[in-house]
Order: C-alpha cells, then structure tokens, then sequence
C-alpha cells in the first residue's frame, strides 16, 4: 500500500473544517473537565528493599538470608515484594492503623461519597479499601532496590501520613512474618525435643535394666578399654584385666630379676656375688679386715706366731671372717626369700588373669546386647542435645530479628497538586481529538464513493476519460470561455481532441452529451464541444433535447433566450427544420433549441419523427450533437442514446456517485448505445494538492496571465 503525500495533503484539505472542529472540541472539553476536576495531591516515601539481613547471634560477618531468596533469583523476590506492597492485605493494616474504614474526613478527601444506609461492615471495609487501594501506587525501577510507595488524595497532609503508614506497616509485616516463622520453627522443635527426651528416657531405662540384669558395670567416666566395646566407657571386669594383668606382667620382670640374683650368690661364694659385696655392712667388715690383716703380717715380720700381738691379731681376723660369713649367709637368705616372693606373686597374678579372662570372655557375650542399646542410648542423647541447642538458639534469636527493608525518605506534604494537569490534559485531548478526526476523516474517505479526480473515471467506472474540465467560479465561467488560454478552454480543447479520434473513424457522425442528474455542467460542455469543432470548420448543429428543464437557449447569448420554435416544435410538425435552425456568433456552429416543453416529452423522443430529425440533420452537418436529459429518473437519455452513433456522459467532480453512475451506465447499454467515454467537470485540482494543476493547465493560465501583465 503506497501513500502519496500529496493526495494526503488533499484529503486534509478536504477535511480541514472538520478536523479543527473536532480538535477544537477536545481542546474545550479538556480545558473544562481540568478546570472543573478537583485538585489532588501525590506524597512518595522511598524504601530500600535488600535480600539479607544483618546478622545479630553467632559471627559478625554472616549474613543471614531469607530462605525464600537465593543469588539467582533476587529479581523473583523484588518483583514478591512489590506485590506484597500492592496487596489488600497491607491496605487493610493500613486502614486499621490510622482508623479511616467508616471515617468521613477520609471518604471526603478520596473524593467518594460515604455508604449511605443500613450498611454491613465488611461493605464499608471494601469500599475503603478499594479507595485505598486506587489511590496508592507502587514503583520499582530495574536495577534498583529503592522501591517508590506514592498516596494520592485532595489532602496533602492525607497522602503524606497514609504513605508513610505503607512503608511502616510493611516493614511490620516482614517482621511479623519472620516472626511467626520463628515461633513455627520453635513450636516445632519444642515437639521433636519432648519426643526426643522421651526417646533418651525410655533409652537409658532400657541400658539399665539390663545392664543390672546382666551383671555389667561400666565405668563411663574412663576412657575407652582398647577392646572395641564401643562404649564411652569400660566394664568393671576388663579394667581389672588390664591393671591384674598389668601387675603380673610386673611381677614377672620382679621375678626374672629376683632370680638372677639368687642365681648369681647360689652359683658361688657369696664373697664372690655382687650382691654381697656391694653391702654396705660387708664393705665395711672387709675394710677392717684388711686393716686387721696389714696390721698382723707388720707383726709377723719382726714377731714369732706365738708372739701375744700376733696371736691377738689373729684372734681379730678370724672374728671378721666369721661376721662377714654370717653376713654374706644372711644375705643370700635374703635373696633366696625374695626369689621365692616373686615367684609366688607371679604365680598368683597369673592365675587371677587367667580368672579375669574367663570372666570378661563371658561378659563379652553379654556385652553385645549392651552396646546395641548404649549405641541407641547415644544416638538419642546426640539428638536431644542438638534439639536443645537449636531450640535455646530460636528462643534467643526470636525478639532480636532485623528487618532487611529500611525507609529512605520518608514522605512529607506535598506543596503543588500532581492533578488536574492542564498541559499534559490538552496534549492528551490534543492527540485524542487528531486521533478521532483521522479515524473520521478515515472512514468518510473510504466511505464516501464520489467520482473526485479522473482516476476515478477509469478506476471506480472502468469508463475511458476523455478529458477533464476545471471548475470556474459561475460569475467567471463566461470570460473564462473566451479565453482560449484559460484552464477550462484548455479543458474542453483536450476534451475536442479526445472525441476527433473516439472512433476509429474519427469523429462520430450523431453524438449524445448526458449525465446522472441534472446540473452537472452538460450543457455548457455540449456548447463547449460544438463551437470547438466548430472552429475547426466542421459544420455542427447543436440540439436541445431537454424537453423538461432546457437551459441552452439561456446559456447562448446570441439566442437572446428566445425557445419559441424548436425540437419539440419539429416533432409536432409545427415547424420545419429550417425554421427551428437558429445560427450562432459561432461560425459554422447552428443550434436547435428544445422549444415549448410538450406535456409527454418521452413519447415524442421516442417517435419515428425523432429518428427522422437527427437522420436529416446528420446528412446537412458534419457532427449532430446532442445535449441530452440526465439519465437517472428520466427514459429521455436511454432513447435518444439509442438514436445515435455515441454517447458521452459528463461527470461533476465530488458529486457524482458511483452507485447512480454506475446505475446510469447500465441503463444506457441496455439500449444497446455506444459509450465511448466520460468527461469528468467542475474539477478543483487545489483540491488533490495541486497535483493536477500543471497537467489540466493552471500553471500555463497562470504563467500566461502573469506574463500579460
């Protein structure tokens, strides 16, 4: 679909009146509506919405998130949390915080008019509400977390105290909400640490019990037996294991070496053990002895054995001898004993090992029931305690959460009004009133099926055109005739031009000039036509068939309006056909008027007479043109177009209709006529955008005129 902006232009042109006038109406109606709409004023607050909280208990730099947020999907939560500030449930908080269901301070402020009547509660709760939540608005740019929560209402002080309640009772909101998600987590957990203790109750009953009926005693303060029991601590029975057999294995070492010793004083001479030797007393005892023993062998060298000193030194050596054999024999008794002690020691420990080892391989058939029900009395206290933990962890987190939602600015009385804006009213009536006349102008184009420019004649009629007439001002029409540069004798030369070579024989012989209905210029196109052939040197008669309403006795002034004798005359045999020729300032151009209108003018249209009329009148001229009655309404047109070799029909420019164009067509070929084309008159080229003016003559008039002068 192509557009031309000149045939745009032309359509505008065309409309104009009308468009003005329906944008001049919306400019009204908007100035009106403004200057009668009430001022309203809009308060905003600004909140900051983030997705993590700060973190109270436990380290300083976490983070405690909300659980329904995740890296992925802030977006998500942002656009949650702007639904949740658009909610009925938070209008409601707000209404019931600052008292305005039923208040009539607010419902006068809104704008509405209060419930009148016997009304219930829950109708009055809705219809604030509803005012509510029409005046608020929420806002939340992309890339942002600073959310706009605006009021609107013809109070400023209104608007400014009911916003700030929005951003307040939301961030009230998502306390309350983490807090009752905390209580639910609590009351929770409070029922799976009854259970759990329960559990560990019944647990530890059952270890008891059969820890008493098995015998077994478990020492759970110790640390673990080594043995794989499992437990926090051993039995009874395996710790006396491991100290009894500890202390044999000691007392087997005591033993070893108990009878090295006795072996080393029993294999010799006891003076020859180290164990004797290193006594103290035998030390002692031997050192006198050898003290003795010098001192005898001095007296022997200068002495006799008999000698008194030397006998007595004797007696000395012989009383040491005898000390340190009964001391040596006392210590290898000595040694022997503690053999024998050891030995009997380890032969004791053994043996309670041995006991021990019976007693704790019974015990540790017993023991595999007690550590299934120690591992399950574990296992409940582990879960106990962590529930404990948990729980003692909700109770001090629950009145100490922070909200991850802050006010920004809060909001204050605003000074000038946001409502009625009579410049953004008048550009929107403005575009509203084009909008309407464009759709208007739209639908009366397409709509409307008027004949306007000549591609008309051939598109809407497929009828040839053959030449188009400009619309002359009726006071101007006559000098314009006379003027063989003017566009409407351009016009019709175009048009004479067209008709010499309509046929393949050139000229018709008999022509017939008609059109839809009256007025539409067909008797000064056939005056037009016939004094342009005229001019050439064709001789032409020109008839006024127009036995209703004739008007070319008028339009010629040489006729001087005289219709006294004429066509109908001829018909009624009141006259010859000589009498009724009449001549014309014209060369070569003589006319036959209608004559006296008879009563039944189709009957003498139709008569032989008629038929013999134009025969005689096409043997005397070169070119019999006819100007014809209009065809709509009438049965003259489609007669004589039956009469004659060709029939031209004239078309207004923006009055005639296709649909009684079309109608006259076909009346005209039911009677068999030749149509062998349409002239379209009264064209307005100014109209179409002067897209027409340098082809139909106006700029040559124009050029012409100018060069005149």
């Amino acid at each position: 679909m192509s557009f031309d902006i000149r045939e745009i232009i032309a359509i505008i042109r065309a409309n104009l009146v009308v468009i003005v006038i329906i944008v001049a109406a919306s400019l009204t109606i908007a100035t009106v509506v403004t200057m009668l709409q009430t001022p309203r004023y809009t308060a905003e607050t600004t909140i900051q919405i983030n997705d993590q909280s700060a973190q109270v208990l436990g380290k300083q730099n976490d983070t405690m998130q909300d659980p329904v947020v995740v890296a992925s999907d802030t977006e998500r939560f942002l656009q949650t949390q702007v639904d949740i500030l658009k909610s009925r449930a938070l209008a409601e908080r707000v209404a019931q915080k600052l008292r305005l269901i039923g208040n009539p301070k607010f419902y006068d402020a809104m704008g509405i008019r209060r419930p009148s009547g016997d009304i219930s509660k829950e109708k009055l709760e809705d219809v604030t509400i509803n005012a509510i939540d029409a005046a608020r608005g929420v806002d939340l740019p992309r890339k942002t977390r600073l959310a706009t929560v605006s009021f609107n209402s013809t109070q400023p002080e209104l608007a400014a105290q009911i916003a700030n309640a929005f951003a307040s009772e939301y961030i009230q909101t998502n306390l309350q909400r983490r807090f009752d998600s905390s209580a639910y987590a609590r009351e929770f957990i409070s029922g799976q640490l009854y259970e759990a203790r329960a559990k560990l109750e019944q647990s530890e009953r059952e270890l008891n019990a059969y820890a008493r009926e098995a015998g077994i005693i478990r020492d759970r303060d110790g640390s673990s037996d080594g043995s794989g029991s499992g437990g926090a601590g051993s039995s009874v029975t395996t710790k006396s294991l491991l100290e009894v057999n500890t202390a044999a294995n000691q007392a087997e070492a005591a033993r070893i070496a108990a009878e090295q010793r006795w072996r080393l004083i029993s294999g010799s001479s006891a003076l020859n053990s180290t164990e004797v030797l290193a006594n103290p007393a035998i030390t002692s005892l031997l050192a006198d002895r050898a003290r003795v023993t010098a001192e005898l062998e001095k007296q022997r060298a200068s002495h006799l054995e008999d000698y008194p000193a030397v006998l007595q030194l004797k007696a000395q050596v012989g009383v040491i001898d005898a000390q340190i054999n009964s001391l040596a024999h006392s210590i290898s008794l000595s040694v022997k004993q503690q053999y024998d002690a050891a030995r009997q020691l380890e032969r004791s420990l053994k043996s309670e090992v041995m006991r021990l080892k019976g007693s704790s391989l019974e015990e540790q058939d017993r023991l595999v029931r007690y550590r299934i029900l120690e591992r399950e009395a574990d296992t409940n206290r582990t879960v106990y305690e962590g529930l404990l933990q948990r729980f003692k962890e909700l109770n001090a987190a629950a009145g100490i959460s922070v909200s991850n939602i802050s006010i920004i600015d809060p909001a204050i009385a605003p000074i000038r009004p946001t409502s009625p804006n009579l410049f953004r009213n008048l550009l929107l009536a403005m575009l509203a009133g084009l909008s309407i006349a464009a759709v208007f102008v739209y639908l009366r184009t397409q709509l409307d099926d008027t004949v306007k420019v000549p591609e008309d004649v051939e598109g809407k009629l497929q009828m040839p055109l053959l030449g188009v007439i400009p619309l002359v001002p009726e006071l101007d029409l006559d000098l314009a005739m006379l003027d063989p540069k003017s566009p409407i004798s351009e016009g019709h030369n175009s048009l004479r031009s067209a008709l010499l070579y309509s046929t393949s024989s050139g000229l018709p012989k008999t022509m017939l000039i008609t059109s839809s209905q009256p007025s539409e210029g067909k008797s000064t196109t056939c005056y037009a036509v016939a004094a342009g052939i005229a001019r050439l040197g064709r001789r032409v008669v020109l008839l006024d068939v127009d036995l209703r309403r004739p008007a070319l006795h008028r339009s010629i002034a040489s006729l001087n309006g005289d219709n006294s004798q004429g066509v109908s005359s001829i018909l009624t045999a009141q006259c010859s056909i000589d009498d009724a020729i009449r001549k014309t300032d014209v060369e070569n151009l003589d006319v036959v008027t209608s004559g006296p209108i008879p009563p039944s003018p189709t009957e003498l249209l139709s008569s032989i007479a008629m038929h013999q009329l134009i025969d005689d009148l096409s043997k005397r001229y070169d070119l019999v043109l006819i100007d014809s009655p209009p065809v709509l309404g009438l049965a003259d047109a489609p007669v004589l177009a039956a009469l004659v070799e060709s029939v031209v029909v004239v078309i207004q420019s923006d009055r005639s209709r296709r649909g009684s164009l079309k109608a006259s067509l076909r009346r005209l070929r039911s009677m068999r006529s030749n149509i062998i084309g349409g002239v379209l008159t009264k064209f307005d080229p100014t109209d179409t955008g002067n897209r027409y003016s340098e082809y139909y003559g106006y700029s040559y008039y124009q050029y012409s005129n100018s060069s005149t002068s």
